[in-house]
């Protein structure tokens, strides 16, 4: 059974592709098909009891998987996000001409991430990590489109970069604790003397799978990506992948690093700050995806709090381990409404930006409900499924409060209610952006637009959006069922008395955060971050371009500092520099023979040939880097031209110029001299676009090459012991 759900569906990826290459309704028919019965299949395993299996030999250490309480939860969620997408996806990808590419990817991906979660060992569950990311790039990639492509590097490079890393944590823990079970690990780590091994080992995992968490620093490429992606894909990537990244840091905090208060404070400090970066970085954005990307970026910084609460708590973490796993669960909810709520908007109006797609909502009642019920629920309001979890966690700082008084954790609840506000200021200011306002041009063509979705379409958003408050009404029976069911993975102690969700003491917190986002949204952004351009108000991004820490931090250390840095290191392996002196060397030892032998006939042709088979030795070692590489460049990725453009259709600057030719011709300047100014502002202009285009081909072969190495780790390890 957990091998039909891991590799039913990257089977059933190559039927669909073969399929869409002749029909794309069977082939969409078959690829709903699929997605639900891998929801059925998900669903039995909670009513079987939990199983363990695997295969010893392969990949050196072997691949192991098993189900618990939690993995059964999360079995269900994946399985039920990917078949509400894939849904509506066949009405969204209906324009598209590459979407047989997306759909082989898409479940592809599918069967990759329950493997992850299906994991019994880090080892494996880093197998499938990997398989994820790189399976998932066709996902941000998939448009095309300059920014497409700029983000699916940045995703690609972040994804291998973190991999690697974690890869080097595994190995850590294998040698000092022989062991990457993760049910292991917490045993293992009591017997072993070398804690400062332990953390260096935890922090490289910590670094690989919070990457694709979107945990600061390296949230980087979330805010890129969402927005270029597909929306269905945006939907997956925030609801689910990044919980994937979640399971790595659930899995070492709660086994490795278990009751431990000092990595409880890291993890804790990282989420904190991760929670109100990403809550001003959606409040502050103009674009309806990429709000919603920042928002998750904001909405995994809560997660971390909870996690970061588990350590710090110690064996009275129920509230923490409760609040933690129904927020995780309550995210991939949030994000699968909201996103799809996007995706409709975009697929019929082909645009993001608020000002330009204000009003739409307007006259359109089940896409204002579906909104409105993933803002009530991420925004924390009472009766709606977040307000559950985000009451938890806050209960579990106010807990550590009362257990250690610590001016930290006081510090850490205020920006907890802060960014809770904020999450409702940037909300609001969505809602009040689709379905308040009117276009000041277009809102008759918006009110006009009938169908907006198809039936199907619209059943799938009515169900994810009315399921929200459903799970908030019957908390007290559904959602305390899913937390026991759950918590087994937390290894958290036992709930001491129930929680009474909507007693006073509770309702106060969630009432401060409503308060501070309603002062935010009529006070900062109706005031700071919209101007009036003519009789219209329009809104506008105040974030400064240059707080892009991408730009300003990692690309400047990858493709400038470090290889300063390197390059006269470097700079030993060029140019014959090693491999010269050896051949050198071997000249010199073997007329040192000759001069023993005297001239002797048959050493002296000896130590010619040792001489010339050193030399050939070298200029091997030399070149075969450089001929490989130029195999590659000839063959499999052969450079493609750079796109022609017509004069007719060319830039700004080509028009510009031709009306200077004409003032000057107003002038008396000469004919032939005619079409100067225009003819240099082209030639001006194919040069930009040439090098750009050859240098995002040199970026894109270095991560091809960075993506090889990392492929051929893993061949390496599948293969041979």
């Amino acid at each position: 059974m957990l091998y039909a759900l891991i590799f039913f569906p990257m089977a059933a990826a190559f039927a669909v592709w073969l399929v869409g290459r002749k029909s794309r309704r069977l082939r969409n028919a078959l690829a709903a098909g699929t997605t639900v019965i891998e929801l059925l299949l998900a669903v039995s395993m909670l009513f079987l009891p939990p199983q363990q299996t695997g295969v010893d030999g392969i990949a050196g250490l072997g691949m192991h998987f098993e189900t618990d309480g939690f993995r059964k939860v999360y079995l269900v969620v994946i399985a039920f996000l990917w078949t509400m997408t894939m849904l509506l996806g066949n009405e969204y990808f209906s324009h598209y001409t590459t979407e047989n590419r997306y759909y082989f990817f898409n479940l592809m991906t599918l069967g990759a991430t329950m493997g992850v979660f299906l994991a019994r060992d880090l080892f494996t569950a880093l197998i499938f990590f990997e398989i994820m990311s790189f399976t998932s790039y066709t996902w941000v990639i998939q448009e095309e489109t300059p920014a497409a492509t700029k983000a699916a590097n940045t995703y690609l490079a972040v994804a291998v970069i973190g991999g690697l890393v974690a890869l080097m944590g595994l190995f850590l823990l294998q040698f000092t604790l022989g062991t990457t079970v993760i049910s292991e690990l917490y045993d293992a780590a009591r017997a072993c003397d070398n804690k400062a091994i332990l953390y260096v080992a935890g922090g490289c995992v910590l670094f690989g799978f919070g990457a694709k968490a979107g945990m600061f620093p390296l949230h980087i490429w979330l805010p890129k990506a969402h927005p270029v992606a597909p929306a269905p894909a945006s939907a997956l990537l925030s609801g689910l992948l990044t919980k994937s990244g979640i399971f790595g840091v659930l899995a070492i905090t709660c086994n490795l690093f278990r009751n431990d208060p000092a990595w409880g404070a890291v993890i804790l400090a990282l989420g904190t700050v991760t929670m109100l970066l990403g809550a001003l970085l959606a409040l502050f954005s103009i674009d309806l995806k990429r709000t919603l990307a920042c928002s998750s970026v904001s909405q995994i910084g809560f997660i971390l709090v909870g996690i970061g609460m588990l350590g710090i708590l110690g064996e009275e973490n129920a509230l923490a381990a409760r609040g933690t796993l129904l927020h995780m669960l309550n995210h991939s909810l949030f994000k699968l409404v909201l996103f799809l709520s996007a995706g409709v908007v975009y697929m019929n109006l082909h645009a993001l930006d608020l000002n330009e797609i204000r009003g739409f909502g307007r006259r359109k009642p089940v896409l204002m409900l579906a909104f409105l019920s993933g803002g009530l629920g991420i925004g924390g309001f009472p009766l709606f499924n977040g307000y559950i979890s985000k009451t938890l966690l806050h209960e579990s700082i106010v807990e550590g409060i009362s257990l250690t008084g610590a001016f930290g954790l006081r510090a850490v609840e205020w920006i907890f209610l802060f960014s809770g506000g904020i999450t409702v200021a940037y909300m609001t200011k969505l809602f009040v952006a689709l379905f308040v306002e009117a276009h000041p041009t277009k809102q008759a063509a918006f009110d006009a637009k009938r169908p907006y979705m198809n039936r199907i379409s619209t059943a799938v958003l009515l169900l994810c959006a009315l399921a929200l408050p459903a799970l908030g009404l019957s908390a007290s029976v559904s959602m305390n069922a899913l937390a026991d069911l759950g918590t087994d993975f937390f290894r958290a102690g036992a709930l001491e008395h129930a929680v009474h969700y909507l007693s006073w003491e509770n309702l106060k917190g969630g009432l401060v955060s409503i308060a501070i986002g309603v002062a935010l949204y009529f006070g900062f952004v109706r005031t700071m971050l919209m101007k009036r351009e003519g009789d219209v108000r329009v809104y506008v991004n105040r974030w400064p371009d240059w707080l892009d820490l991408e730009e300003l931090l990692y690309r400047p250390l990858l493709l400038r500092w470090l290889p300063g840095l390197l390059g006269p290191v470097a700079a030993l392996f060029g140019e014959n520099k090693l491999t010269a002196p050896l051949a050198k060397g071997m000249f010199r030892g073997a007329s040192f023979l000759t001069g023993i032998f005297g001239e002797n006939k048959a050493s002296a042709p000896l130590a010619k040939g040792l001489f010339r088979s050193g030399l050939v030795l070298s200029h091997a070692l030399s070149d075969l880097l450089d001929a490989f590489i130029l195999l590659l460049r000839k063959t499999v990725y052969r450079e493609s031209a750079p796109p022609v453009e017509d004069k007719a259709r060319a830039s700004i600057a080509y028009r510009l110029g031709s009306r200077i030719d004409r003032i000057e011709q107003r002038h008396g300047k000469e004919a032939k001299d005619s079409h100067r100014y225009a003819e240099g502002a082209f030639r001006a202009r194919m040069t930009l676009r040439d090098t750009t285009h050859r240098l995002t081909g040199n970026l894109s072969f270095a991560l091809l090459m960075l993506v090889a190495a990392v492929c051929s780790v893993f061949i390496y390890m599948l293969i041979l012991h």
